[in-house]
């Protein structure tokens, strides 16, 4: 069995020692099943969406098929969901970014309002960096199991594979992270901002949950967000019944205050 030994700083307090066990990601076949036999699933219990604009950003390695279940959910509760146009999320964070802030402001101009952010895992931690760049088009930003306080802060089979991205993409690979992303010029600008606070008024709402086997959960607890605590996986995120939920209810928080 695989476990992560974590050690990040947190405000005010250090944290280490935790330990990871993988296994825990083997449930995400009996959380689908329970989600698709829940009347949740049919849109019932949760508050319904007036066309609304979301764009779903999938996490690190996935792709926007990751969060199909997800999107023609939200589109069954009335919300205009969109995916991102990623086909795998492994590409330089800048850039990943950028194409990311184009997407959003496409999607403003088209439905005529502001955009609701909904990353998973990485695509949380790119979308809060569109939140913060361009507040002038993101109405709120909901996050799955990201890591905001870390990025680093994962299983050790995570950074052994982003290492050997790091390397690939270095070597002059398309369409893969370099290890300059961590801490060359190309990424410079957006490592600043993912260490800025959120704009003010900026609502946000971070899902995290303990039985994570890929993020130390505590990473998950930005100091600017309202934080979520959910019973799920990591990847299980994607299709949770609890994830569902917490996602209606914080759309439902957006609406309103817009």
């Amino acid at each position: 069995m695989w476990v992560m030994s974590a050690v990040l700083t947190l405000p005010g307090r250090a944290v280490s020692g935790l330990r990871i066990p993988l296994w825990r990601e083997g449930s995400f076949a009996q959380e689908h099943a329970r989600l698709v036999l829940d009347r949740l699933y049919a849109g019932e219990g949760v508050e319904h969406g007036h066309g609304e604009p979301v764009l779903l950003v999938p996490g690190l390695l996935a792709g926007d098929r990751s969060l199909d279940r997800l999107r023609g959910w939200l589109q069954r509760i009335g919300y205009d969901a969109t995916p991102a146009g990623i086909r795998v999320n492994a590409d330089c964070t800048e850039r990943t970014v950028t194409a990311l802030e184009r997407r959003t402001e496409e999607l403003a101009e088209q439905a005529g309002r502001k955009v609701t952010l909904l990353g998973q895992s990485r695509g949380g931690t790119l979308s809060r960096v569109v939140a913060f760049r361009r507040p002038d088009l993101v109405a709120g930003l909901v996050t799955m199991g990201t890591p905001h306080l870390d990025p680093l802060a994962a299983h050790p089979v995570v950074l052994g594979t982003l290492a050997w991205m790091g390397a690939a993409g270095s070597a002059g690979f398309p369409g893969l992270l370099r290890f300059s992303c961590l801490d060359g010029e190309c990424c410079e600008e957006v490592r600043d901002d993912m260490l800025a606070p959120m704009p003010a008024g900026m609502p946000f709402v971070s899902l995290y949950s303990r039985r994570d086997g890929i993020v130390d959960w505590r990473a998950c607890l930005h100091e600017d967000a309202e934080h979520v605590a959910i019973e799920a996986s990591h990847v299980g995120m994607a299709v949770s019944r609890e994830s569902y939920r917490a996602v209606a209810g914080a759309l439902h928080q957006f609406a309103q205050a817009a």
